[in-house]
C-alpha cells in the first residue's frame, strides 16, 4: 500500500532507506540496508538539517540515493554514495549551501569534492520551470 505522509514543507533531504549496501550486497553484516545506514549518518552529523526517509527513490542502479528539496528551489537527486561518514558529510555540506542559496543553485567551485559526479537529476520546483 502506498501512503503519503505529510511533512513540513521546508528545505530537507529525503533519503532512500531501502537502497542497497553495495552493488554486491543488499545489506551489511548486521542486516541493515545501505540507505538506512546513510540516513543514520546524516542524522548523526546533520542536527541542523531536516531529513526524512522513504522507501525507494527509483534510483536503484545509483544507490545510495538522496533527494534535496526546498520550497521554490530546484531539487536534486544524487546517488552512488557509500553509506558512511564521508558521504554524509559531503551531502550535508552541499545541502547547507543549497539551503542557503536563492534558487537552489550552488556554484560548482563551491561543491564539496564528495558530491561531484553524484548528481543524477535536477527538478524544477512545483509551479516553475527553468529558462
Amino acid at each position: 500500500m502506498f501512503v503519503l505522509i505529510p511533512v513540513e514543507d521546508t528545505p530537507s533531504i529525503i533519503v532512500c532507506n531501502t537502497c542497497r549496501f553495495s552493488s554486491e550486497e543488499r545489506e551489511d553484516a548486521h542486516g541493515k540496508r545501505g540507505g538506512a545506514l546513510l540516513a543514520e549518518h546524516l542524522r548523526k552529523y546533520g542536527a541542523d538539517v531536516a531529513s526524512n526517509e522513504m522507501p525507494c527513490l527509483f534510483a536503484c542502479s545509483r544507490h545510495c540515493s538522496v533527494h534535496l528539496r526546498a520550497p521554490g528551489k530546484i531539487g536534486y537527486v544524487l546517488g552512488d554514495f557509500r553509506p558512511d561518514d564521508n558521504s554524509a558529510n559531503a551531502i550535508l555540506a552541499f545541502f547547507r549551501l543549497y539551503r542557503d542559496s536563492e534558487h537552489g543553485v550552488v556554484p560548482y567551485s563551491q561543491w564539496p569534492e564528495g558530491v561531484k559526479g553524484h548528481f543524477i537529476v535536477r527538478t524544477p520546483p512545483p509551479g516553475f520551470t527553468v529558462g
